[in-house]
């Protein structure tokens, strides 16, 4: 579990970044790919017919868009999953939506299949903001007339497409022609995490528009805002569909880093939304690096996907945040340790973070790190800005094998 614990020489201030739904809010309220067999009433077209509804609410899925070309539709990861058949029948809905179709016809008379693939679409398309995510369909004896349910249509759409568009152009500007792809990932990440607020019942929360212009989502807008931005940039960013164990549905990311595959979780990036317990007190800019760029094994620990869709394997750990800055240890040196943790606020940094290797090392130095080390780098860190008080916060992550030390340098 993770532990939230103020510093033991500490007043408690209370400031927090901002305020968030509690971990509750992560799960997703949705029927997955749900096809609803009616007979009811409907306006006959024909002497032979039957009428499905359909309610496609794409496991907390929603959508956004621009522009895409025929070519970028064939790269999507869902699309590639699909029959030759299937592809076609998604290029016509996927042309449909784009012209705010009324209904589509496909030449299929199974509804089942007409809604995996309206749902995969959705979870390509991150640009599809103007649908809904819901459908209908009238099934006759060779076809069916699919019915796409849309948030807004014609004018609305088009001023909705000009406000995600300055606000791309706002989060791109920070990308300059020299970053690797590597430091696009992460600054996106970044931007994500600290423009967002988690908000369960914000409008339109499953898709682009909710996180790029309102600044308020649930982990569908996160993933898909986080999913649109990279594909701006032109790394490869899918949409991954699962659960969190013991508490629902959620999505998330998965990147292709220069032919590399990596998981990335942009909502549980910000620990204020992963546990807003005991009053933690932590700074503006408190990031939660251990869902960025990490492995199939390191996500396993709260995430499970969806097992149906075969996601690509993210194995390496070269990416790791920790490893990357120093901060992952693979033996435990309590003289290190504190000199590490001094240099953190000798340098003015809002943290201190160490990851173990294994939950074995973790234990061995925890009680030194808490009991020990915590407090004389506090006393240090006093001593350094001339201070009478240091305000501290830690966290214990043992889920994670990690502690993180939150700073505080207000006098």
């Amino acid at each position: 579990g993770r532990r939230y614990m103020k510093g033991k020489r500490t007043e408690r201030k209370r400031c927090r970044r901002k305020k968030k739904g509690g971990l509750a809010g992560i799960i997703v309220a949705a029927v997955i790919g749900a096809v609803i067999w009616n007979a009811d009433s409907f306006p006959l077209f024909s002497d032979s017919y039957k009428e499905v509804r359909s309610s496609v609410t794409v496991r907390g899925e929603e959508e956004v868009q621009c522009g895409v070309t025929g070519q970028e539709e064939a790269g999507g990861f869902y699309y590639q999953k699909l029959s030759g058949d299937e592809q076609e029948f998604y290029d016509a809905i996927w042309q449909g939506v784009k012209e705010e179709k009324e209904y589509i016809e496909i030449p299929t008379t199974d509804g089942e299949q007409a809604a995996k693939i309206y749902e995969y679409l959705l979870y390509d398309r991150p640009e599809l903001f103007w649908c809904d995510g819901t459908s209908r369909m009238t099934v006759y004896e060779e076809k069916l007339w699919f019915y796409p349910g849309y948030h807004c249509t014609g004018e609305k759409r088009q001023e909705r497409q000009a406000q995600i568009q300055a606000a791309v152009k706002t989060c791109l500007e920070g990308i300059s022609e020299e970053m690797s792809d590597y430091g696009k990932i992460r600054y996106i990440f970044e931007y994500l995490v600290e423009t967002i607020d988690y908000e369960s019942e914000a409008p339109d929360n499953q898709n682009i528009y909710s996180s790029l212009v309102n600044k308020k989502s649930v982990c569908a807008g996160y993933a898909r805002a986080a999913q649109y931005l990279m594909q701006q940039t032109g790394i490869e960013c899918i949409y991954v569909v699962g659960d969190i164990a013991g508490q629902g549905a959620h999505a998330w990311n998965i990147v292709n880093c220069e032919g590399k595959y990596y998981q990335m979780d942009v909502t549980f990036g910000d620990p204020v939304f992963l546990k807003e317990e005991e009053d933690a007190i932590l700074p503006q800019s408190a990031i939660n690096y251990d869902y960025l760029c990490c492995t199939d094994e390191e996500i396993s620990k709260t995430h499970r996907e969806d097992k149906n869709m075969a996601y690509p394997a993210c194995t390496s750990e070269d990416l790791n945040f920790y490893r990357l800055e120093g901060m992952y240890y693979e033996a435990f040196d309590k003289e290190e340790m504190l000199e590490k943790m001094n240099e953190s606020f000798y340098t003015g940094q809002s943290f201190f973070a160490c990851k173990f290797a294994d939950s074995e090392l973790y234990l061995q130095a925890h009680d030194t790190i808490i009991e020990e080390l915590i407090p004389s780098a506090a006393a240090n860190l006093a001593d350094y800005y001339g201070m009478s008080s240091v305000h501290y916060t830690y966290v214990e992550d043992e889920k994670l094998n990690k502690i993180t030390v939150f700073w505080n340098y207000e006098k």
